[in-house]
């Protein structure tokens, strides 16, 4: 079949390298210049399968409102985005109950664990390099609640496969020096073995690349117009660079999927949540972190990625505006130069780059990937925080889902 992919990040490409595996002549457009120039640039660079949970978590909306108001808050509701969002924080609030958040953090590993396999196949199969690293992802806490609370959280995913080894001081330090100076502040650990580091728009370039080179044809600088039916099913797509004939269409558009679909008369429930992060070459500080570093009490990630370090946190709903915001920044180089003072010198050097993206979240937390009613229309979008966590097995799922035309892999968009 011939098959449209709209959306150049890394779940778009991805979905395109799955298809291309069965067979399918693919073509794929993005309104960038590049692949995985959007919500994929600048993310915090951990594929973390044990960072699935969705965030509608038992307690979380109580946590929510506290925060109101406060420009370091972790998760930051602004109240003017509240009327154009209150059904999807009404299905959010529902998704919060503890049976379907355990339902849903279940899934999401699955899928996570699914797409670690999927990255080792496509790496070994392509040779797209990444600055991928392994065994070298750990989370810090501040105090033994919050550890023995997270602890008995990833025990409970052991069952489903998920792999967490608990950390002391002394092992926390050990694996990663740079915590020396802050160990007065650590009450422990959990170190992921499971968990990777890898730079996203690296992957998602060099993979579309690959997929060039084998036939793919890539629309960049093109903008979709919108998606055309005839009798009763996909036909094409018709672009700012004119039309592309198609016998499905896949829609990996991230937080913008739900605007191209509203006018087929499906409904899609994704918002908007804007995280910030801050990327500056590593030789700024030449004793860096080595490993991911996932901070709970700051709710932040320090993660060195080839010759840069990329620090990222912080949850904002305020619609789609994705420039970065100041007061965002800096509270996150506060929180970071608690364990790290270091940084703070790092992130005021002329060559950090600010930036802000817009996480595509479900009230779930969990994506859709399938057909939807319109035959040859599938979707692949609505990863939230773990887009390039979950987007090798994301993509092996919507071509699974191709493959059963008129069968199973019906999408949730109705």
């Amino acid at each position: 079949m011939r098959v449209v992919v709209l959306g150049g990040g890394v779940v778009g490409v991805a979905s395109a390298y799955w298809l291309m595996q069965d067979g399918h002549q693919v073509e794929l457009v993005e309104r960038r210049e590049a692949a995985g120039l959007e919500t994929s640039w600048g993310n915090g660079a951990v594929i973390h399968v044990s960072s699935v949970e969705p965030w509608s978590a038992p307690g979380v909306p109580l946590q929510v409102l506290r925060w109101i108001g406060k420009e370091d808050a972790p998760f930051l509701l602004r109240l003017g985005a509240l009327p154009r969002m209150w059904r999807w924080g009404l299905e959010f609030l529902r998704n919060c109950a503890e049976p379907r958040h355990r339902e849903n953090a279940r899934a999401n590993l699955e899928l996570a664990l699914l797409s670690a396999r999927s990255m080792a196949e496509i790496r070994a199969a392509t040779g797209v390099k990444y600055d991928h690293a392994a065994h070298c992802v750990m989370k810090t806490f501040n105090d033994p609640l919050s550890l023995t609370a997270a602890t008995a959280v990833h025990e409970a995913l052991a069952p489903y496969g998920l792999v967490t080894e608990r950390l002391d001081v002394d092992a926390c330090v050990a694996r990663e020096p740079a915590l020396a100076g802050g160990r007065d502040r650590l009450a422990g650990g959990l170190y992921f073995p499971q968990d990777e580091i890898g730079d996203c728009p690296k992957f998602a370039q060099g993979l579309a690349a690959w997929c060039a080179e084998r036939g793919a044809v890539l629309h960049f600088g093109t903008t979709v117009e919108r998606i055309e039916l005839g009798q009763g099913r996909v036909t094409g797509v018709l672009t700012s660079k004119g039309r592309i004939a198609a016998d499905a269409v896949v829609v990996a558009l991230g937080s913008f999927s739900p605007f191209l679909l509203r006018g087929l008369g499906l409904k899609l429930p994704i918002y908007p949540v804007k995280g910030v992060s801050i990327t500056a070459p590593r030789r700024l500080w030449p004793d860096a972190v080595r490993n991911a570093i996932l901070d709970d009490a700051g709710h932040y990630a320090l993660t060195p990625v080839g010759d840069r370090l990329r620090a990222v946190g912080t949850a904002e709903i305020t619609g789609y505006d994705p420039t970065p915001d100041p007061q965002r920044i800096r509270a996150l180089v506060d929180k970071i130069c608690v364990l790290f003072p270091e940084f703070g010198q790092v992130a005021a050097s002329p060559e950090a780059v600010s930036w802000a993206g817009l996480r595509p979240v479900m009230p779930d937390g969990r994506p859709v990937i399938g057909q939807t009613r319109l035959p040859g229309l599938f979707l692949n979008t609505g990863h939230g925080h773990t887009g390039w966590t979950m987007a090798a097995g994301s993509g092996r799922r919507l071509a699974e889902a191709v493959r059963a035309v008129g069968g199973t892999g019906m999408a949730s968009a109705a």
